[in-house]
């Protein structure tokens, strides 16, 4: 069930948490990563705050599976910042395998935060972002094509 970021904005929230777990946790990717932010599933303002925070706050993920990192895509700018360790692990959503980002250890604004990813499509991830163990928003990263 291949599915594409702006089919996953029209999403309900219920629909966005079977499509996680109904997914593989999939490969942890090696690339930088175009985010968008899922706020509001399945409301008119879900696509309209995606293009606000995209714009202003987060732009994406940049992978480095050798050194077991990723760095966040923030501000107008893009600057590289607010890093998370990625290793797979069970899903505080059902347990099974996911692709953990973790900040507990690696940054002081955002240690509270875990997000959660698997492969929704080819080079298509669905994530879940957690503070502490409460569940906040989801997010879409979309990978180029490789080659």
């Amino acid at each position: 069930m291949a599915v594409t970021v702006a089919e996953m904005l029209k999403m309900s929230q219920a629909q966005l948490d079977d499509l996680f777990t109904q997914s593989p946790a999939g490969e942890i990717p090696s690339a930088e990563a175009k985010g968008t932010a899922i706020v509001a599933p399945g409301t008119t303002y879900t696509q309209n705050i995606a293009d606000f925070i995209n714009h202003f706050a987060w732009q994406g993920k940049i992978f480095d599976p050798a050194k077991g990192v990723l760095r966040n895509k923030i501000l107008p700018f893009g600057i590289n910042a607010i890093i998370a360790k990625i290793y797979k692990g069970p899903s505080w959503l059902d347990n099974k395998e996911c692709i953990v980002l973790d900040y507990s250890d690696t940054s002081l604004l955002a240690h509270w935060i875990r997000d959660e990813i698997r492969e929704v499509a080819p080079r298509v991830y669905l994530g879940k972002v957690y503070w502490s163990k409460k569940r906040l928003i989801d997010f879409a990263l979309e990978f180029p094509a490789s080659g």
